[in-house]
């Protein structure tokens, strides 16, 4: 039998999966790491913490796979986007990264989206605006509030290049992770030069990798150093993985124009398989060749939805377990007697793309119990999905719509996404969808499969579809009616800055 290792650096750990070339997981790891909140609107974790938990998980895979080593062929790496580190000369870290959530950049994103340049195609079809969470922004952030650090920076790029750069020494940028949060265009001119020139910025390029490399491609063999540190042989080809939710997109056979994937965790992210390039207001993208030769990406998300859900479990439910709260929150009506809640607790990625967005809960009342609470939270979620399925409008519609991640878990969140939406959702035998999407690409590189769309049709199986309640999807209309509105009537009251 042969093996491939997928690698999965998601917010909260990383995590390592044994596959068989029919996308079976025979072995997982997991090594955990934490997460510091400075300020509000920031988020940071030590990219040591990073390796170390690869170690960790990568041994652990191993140990219950019961492989051998000569039986693993490849390895391949998703990581978290758009999570920015900058290196000194001889790749250690110089301050915590900026974890994707942290929308500290956000003057600087304002600055980015008012420079005109052509690069912004790709948000809104440059009405804007741009995310702070994207990479200049948060370099731009660091050369001005830090600037003896960025003196000293040699590197500046992401988790997933931090990761390679440790697995193979090579500083190589993924074609995925450019494409769609650095504003590289394959099909627009390349590098935006232009962009950082009029930011003052034109010394962010010598500190990015010079080389780009497309998932599913080689970057070169496992370090010797690397191998000691995760229990592997030297040698074993490290292929281009890129950012967790596009890859997951290959972990969940969504490779046709249509296709969405609804990946699903501490945020929310929609993307789809697109049949012509489009830029429009409300959406990022399209981004070709980010994930599939030849192919455009669409692209919606929502910062902040199972972290909505973990912080409200952590601090107001501890004494309840998921499976009573689902059960409590389902036996409840729509609209939760009353309750709405908004999910922007992180700020707002589409179709707004306001980082001083913030979450809220309205309408409580002495009647209202922790149950109410979470289903309304739940709902806001849900309903923050529908809002950018619309937003999409003529320029993509799904006609497939596959779902991974954390939610496949809750029966009862799943059925009401696919009741808020009002359509069917899909789910595959493997959840873990970047994790299995790593491993084809693994597959991919280590040369036993074609191609991506081959490797797919062999390690992806369909497992059922939710169907939604049209009832329950008719009765969500005023609730989401009430969503939308909530938005603008909250701005107003917004805290200073």
């Amino acid at each position: 039998m042969t093996y491939v290792i997928g690698i999965d650096g998601g917010t909260e750990s990383l995590r390592a999966h044994v596959f068989d070339l029919s996308g079976r997981s025979r072995g997982v790891g997991k090594g955990a790491y934490a997460t510091a909140f400075p300020q509000p609107g920031q988020a940071e974790q030590n990219p040591d913490d990073w390796w170390h938990a690869a170690g960790v998980a990568v041994r652990e895979a191993m140990a219950a796979a019961g492989v051998t080593l000569d039986q693993v062929s490849g390895l391949a790496c998703d990581t978290t986007s758009c999570t920015v580190v900058a290196l000194d000369a001889e790749g250690r870290a110089l301050r915590p990264c900026l974890l994707w959530m942290d929308v500290r950049a956000h003057h600087e994103a304002a600055e980015v989206a008012a420079c005109g340049d052509p690069a912004l195609r790709v948000n809104g079809g440059g009405a804007g605006p741009v995310s702070p969470e994207w990479m200049i922004p948060k370099a731009l952030w660091i050369k001005r509030h830090q600037p003896d650090l960025w003196a000293r920076a040699a590197m500046v790029g992401e988790y997933q290049d931090y990761l390679t750069l440790r697995l193979t020494g090579r500083w190589v940028a993924s074609l995925n992770n450019v494409t769609m949060r650095w504003h590289y265009q394959t099909d627009h001119g390349g590098w935006p030069l232009s962009m950082l020139e009029r930011l003052g910025l034109s010394d962010l390029k010598d500190r990015w990798p010079a080389e780009i490399v497309a998932p599913g491609q080689v970057i070169g063999p496992l370090t010797e150093a690397a191998a000691r540190h995760l229990g592997l042989r030297a040698g074993l080809p490290v292929v281009q993985g890129g950012a967790d939710a596009f890859i997951g997109m290959i972990g969940l056979g969504v490779t046709r124009p249509g296709d969405l994937a609804l990946i699903t965790g501490s945020s929310h992210l929609q993307l789809g398989v697109a049949e012509r390039p489009v830029h429009v207001p409300g959406i990022w993208g399209t981004y070709m060749d980010c994930v599939y030769p030849g192919l455009p990406i669409i692209e919606g998300g929502q910062t902040s939805t199972g972290s909505v859900i973990a912080w409200f479990k952590r601090n107001f439910a501890e004494h309840l377990d998921f499976d009573t709260l689902n059960a409590q929150a389902a036996a409840l009506p729509p609209g939760a007697e009353g309750l709405l809640a908004v999910d922007h607790f992180q700020g707002n990625r589409t179709p707004h793309t306001d980082a001083l967005a913030r979450g809220a809960i309205t309408g409580l009342s002495l009647k209202h119990t922790p149950a109410h609470v979470y289903r309304a939270l739940v709902e806001s979620v849900c309903f923050g999905t529908r809002a950018i399925v619309e937003a999409f409008g003529s320029a993509f519609t799904a006609r497939r719509i596959v779902v991974a991640g954390g939610a496949t878990r809750s029966p009862f969140w799943l059925q009401v996404h696919a009741d808020t939406l009002g359509l069917a959702l899909e789910l595959t035998e493997q959840p873990e969808a970047p994790a299995l999407g790593s491993a084809i690409l693994a597959a991919v590189g280590a040369g036993h499969f074609p191609s991506i769309d081959a490797a797919c049709a062999a390690m992806v199986r369909t497992a059922r579809r939710v169907e939604p309640d049209m009832d329950a999807h008719a009765a969500y209309g005023p609730i989401y009616d009430r969503y939308r509105a909530a938005y603008a009537a909250l701005k107003p009251l917004r805290a200073p800055e």
